[in-house]
C-alpha cells in the first residue's frame, strides 16, 4: 500500500473524536463505486486528503444514515450514489441540515437521489448536458463552466471542469444556481446524438446551493469533478473551497 494511502487510511479509520476538528463523513452505503479509501483514477482519496490537509477529521460509512451517526459529524458528502435512500434516511439528512449541518451531493445518476434532492429543494433532469463551448478533448459531454455566481464556494475561481453533468435547478425560494453552462448547451431529447428541433438548447445549472434553516446544501450535477483523475487545477481549487 502506498505511504500516502496508508496514512490516509489510518486517519479515516480512526474512531477518536477531537472536538476542535470539524468532521466530514462520506456516505458509502448506497452503492457507491468510488470511495475515499482507494487511490485509483476514479476514486476519491485525493478529495479526502484535501479535507485532512485543511484540518478535518475524515471518515466514511457503509451503514444507513441515522440520527446517531449524523450527530457525530459536521459535514456529509454523498457522491455517486447508485441506490436510493430510505424515507427515514431522507428525514434524518434533512434534520441534520436544519440544525446546522453541511451537505454536498455529487450526482452520478439522478434517480437514486431524486427523492432526497426534492426534500432539499433541488431538482435534477433526466438527460445529460452536451456543450458547444469550452469543450474538453472534443467531447461535448466534457466541458468547462465559467459562468459562476458569487459564493464562498466560487471565490477566486474563473472556471471548473465537468465530465458528464446533469442539469440541476432549485425548486425552493432559498435555492440558487451557482454555476451555469453556456447558452449553447443542449440536451438530446430525441436520442439521436445530434441537435434536432425537439432538443432543448439553453444555459443549464450544474451547481445549486440552498440554505435550509441553519445549514447549507450544495448539489453538483456531476460526481467526476472530484475524482482523483480530475482533481487538479481549478477543480482542486474548487475542492479547497468546498
Amino acid at each position: 500500500m502506498p505511504i500516502l494511502v496508508a496514512f490516509l487510511f489510518l486517519l479515516i479509520s480512526s474512531v477518536t473524536t477531537f472536538a476542535s476538528h470539524p468532521r466530514v463523513l462520506f456516505d458509502q452505503g448506497h452503492g457507491q463505486a468510488f470511495v475515499i479509501e482507494k487511490d485509483a483514477d476514479l476514486h476519491l482519496s485525493k478529495l479526502a486528503r484535501t479535507f485532512v490537509d485543511q484540518g478535518f477529521e475524515v471518515s466514511s460509512t457503509n451503514h444507513p444514515l441515522t440520527a446517531d451517526l449524523l450527530d457525530n459529524t459536521d459535514a456529509l458528502v454523498i457522491s455517486g450514489a447508485f441506490k436510493p435512500f430510505a424515507a427515514s434516511e431522507i428525514a434524518e439528512i434533512h434534520s441534520f441540515v436544519e440544525r446546522g449541518g453541511r451537505l454536498t451531493v455529487m450526482i452520478h445518476i439522478g434517480s437514486p437521489v431524486l427523492s432526497l434532492l426534492h426534500r432539499l429543494g433541488v431538482d435534477v433532469a433526466n438527460h445529460v448536458i452536451r456543450e458547444e463551448q469550452e469543450v474538453i478533448a472534443n467531447d461535448p459531454l466534457n466541458f468547462r463552466t465559467s459562468t459562476l455566481q458569487p459564493h464562498r464556494l466560487t471565490l477566486g475561481l474563473k472556471n471548473f471542469s465537468l465530465y458528464g453533468s446533469w442539469p440541476v435547478r432549485p425548486i425552493s425560494a432559498s435555492g440558487k444556481i451557482l454555476a451555469y453552462t453556456s447558452s449553447r448547451s443542449w440536451v438530446d431529447l430525441s436520442g439521436d446524438n445530434q441537435q434536432t428541433p425537439g432538443d432543448v438548447i439553453q444555459a443549464f445549472g450544474v451547481l445549486v446551493g440552498n440554505r435550509i434553516a441553519r445549514g447549507e446544501v450544495l448539489v453538483f450535477g456531476d460526481d467526476a469533478i472530484f475524482q482523483n483523475r480530475f482533481l487538479h487545477g481549478s477543480n482542486q481549487d474548487l475542492a479547497n473551497n468546498l
